[in-house]
């Protein structure tokens, strides 16, 4: 059998739903659960940096890539 994820929209198609599991045609397998967010999306604009310390970041970044490059 097929899984699918359905966006319920209106209440009488939840009902519809509750009437074919019933019928054992479908089985709902979990409710109430919300399309996972990216973490981009989610994360978005959570840390606020300072030109400088953006920079700072992206070069200590560059400094552990070459040190693990080293130590390799």
């Amino acid at each position: 059998m097929d899984t699918v994820l359905l966006e319920i929209t209106n209440e009488k198609a939840y009902k519809l739903i509750q009437d074919l599991e019933a019928l054992d045609i479908v089985k709902i397998l979990e409710k109430n659960t919300k399309p996972k967010e990216s973490l981009s999306k989610r994360f978005a604009g959570s840390l606020n940096l300072t030109d400088q310390q953006y920079e700072e970041f992206q070069q200590h970044v560059i400094d552990s890539r070459n040190e693990w490059e080293r130590n390799i």
